[in-house]
């Protein structure tokens, strides 16, 4: 049976994509690209904003739309949406033929079987993940949990009553042939954010252990990945309930020095959590990328406490001096939220004024808006919905000019491109600074040769467009 997997939202999602495709593909159904080519379609669904959340719907209904054809039989919904709202998702969506939760995922297959044999799946009904309990370090040690070395090899799953909420440690099966590669460092989150829903479908903070990551590591190079980009919902948190806090900074040499692997970089920084150690080991470690994304959120402490925060512009700013200390063209990036309940015009004000400091390389600009069964959800205190669409625009287009300017200060500054797309001698890739996806591409021109993709190529800057970057390939 041919399966297709459509994969929504961030990089944590590809990882669970490509762990379901290996245990499907391991238990003899056969991967391919277009859902008209499938019998099954299974959608890997957002749950983080209303524009992800209907992005996944429309992607779900498109799907169902084919099967008029006789092909694909079966639509499926996995992912957070489907975990986050379950039978409430499959009642208002009848289009899809079942509505999976991420404790589906160890018998992925059969469930796809029984699918499509016309058997009726139940879908769950949703529960607060944060209130499972951490594993202990004790646990997990106890656990014998093989990692994927080559793509047939098959991983006994964690006990039920301890697998992390976003599945099963699976065997890995690659969906995108390029460069770049998400690695896992651990799943769920422990903050209470008043605005974020995240850690009540995704649970509690569980590091993997780091002779998995490694392994997996190991083995992403030897699939010719290049960059590995270790995601998590919370990266300063590594670590913590391993009883060592610390394990990050020392896994980043072991992981920078994996065969094939030319660079490493680290996604999603708590700023209050981020300690001087971990700074210098990726500002400073060869083959870890000086890369920050650093989640400030806001900049008005009155605002960040509303939040369940912590910072204000001070400490934001000397943060980022330690960093610029240490490496001085270290890429930054973070995401600011406009609009919360009860912000002032001064908050707005010096959100704004922090920005202009903060010379950030890419901001992102969210509206707030009410997520279900959070604790925003029930502050008083709210703005207008024409008023924080106002101040965000106003937000957006401060922080677009701010990050072309920072774009212009790399004239002239030397950078090491990563080619991710080649055609016809003009190559599209990333410098050290520029995150996946999200933080913009440098344009190589003049390439020799000899250039592919997955090739580092050092080049200078020589023009902007935006946040992206134009260079010349040295000679």
């Amino acid at each position: 049976m041919a399966v297709s997997m459509v994969t929504l939202g961030c990089a944590r999602n590809e990882v669970d994509s490509e762990e379901l495709a290996g245990r499907l593909e391991a238990d003899g159904f056969r991967l391919v690209d277009s859902p008209e080519d499938a019998d099954t379609v299974v959608v890997n669904t957002c749950g983080f904003v209303e524009a992800a959340k209907k992005d996944s719907v429309d992607t779900l209904l498109e799907a169902a739309d084919l099967k008029a054809d006789g092909r694909p039989r079966a639509v499926v919904a996995v992912g957070c949406l489907a975990e986050r709202y379950g039978k409430d998702l499959a009642t208002s969506l009848p289009e899809a033929d079942a509505v999976l939760g991420f404790d589906d995922y160890p018998d992925i297959a059969d469930r796809l079987r029984s699918i499509l044999a016309g058997e009726k799946h139940h879908p769950h009904t949703p529960s607060d993940r944060r209130r499972l309990l951490p594993i202990s370090p004790v646990d997990r040690d106890a656990s014998t949990v093989s990692v994927p070395g080559h793509a047939s090899l098959d991983a006994p799953d964690l006990p039920a009553s301890q697998a992390p909420a976003s599945g099963p440690r699976a065997v890995r099966r690659r969906l995108d042939g390029g460069p770049m590669a998400p690695l896992k460092l651990a799943s769920g989150c422990d903050r209470r954010c008043s605005f974020c829903a995240i850690p009540s479908f995704r649970g509690s903070f569980v590091s993997r252990r780091p002779s998995d990551v490694l392994a997996e590591a190991q083995w992403l190079g030897s699939q010719g990945v290049k960059e590995l980009f270790l995601v998590s919902e919370n990266s300063t948190s590594y670590g913590k309930d391993l009883g060592d806090l610390r394990l990050l900074e020392t896994m980043l040499p072991e992981l920078a020095a994996v065969d094939g692997v030319e660079r490493v970089r680290v996604s999603y920084l708590q700023p209050a959590e981020t300690r001087d150690p971990l700074i210098e080991a990726i500002a400073t470690t060869p083959g870890v990328v000086p890369y920050f994304d650093l989640s400030f959120q806001h900049a008005s402490a009155g605002v960040l406490r509303r939040m369940r925060r912590f910072g204000d512009p001070e400490s934001f700013l000397g943060l980022l001096d330690k960093i610029r200390a240490l490496a001085p063209t270290a890429g930054v990036r973070s995401n600011v939220i406009v609009g919360f309940p009860g912000e002032t015009e001064d908050d707005l004000a010096t959100l704004c004024d922090f920005l202009v400091a903060a010379r950030m390389d890419v901001t992102g600009v969210f509206g707030y808006s009410d997520e279900d069964g959070t604790e925003a959800e029930g502050f008083t205190g709210k703005l207008d919905a024409d008023e924080v669409r106002a101040r965000t625009e106003h937000v957006t287009a401060l922080v677009e000019e701010l990050n072309a300017q920072r774009a212009e200060e790399r004239i002239g500054e030397q950078v090491e491109v990563l080619i991710e797309s080649l055609v016809d001698g003009i190559a599209e890739g990333r410098a050290a600074h520029q995150g996946p996806e999200v933080d913009g591409t440098t344009t190589l021109h003049d390439l020799p040769a000899t250039c592919r993709v997955g090739d580092l190529v050092a080049a200078t800057v020589i023009g902007t467009e935006g946040v992206d970057l134009v260079a010349e390939v040295a000679r």
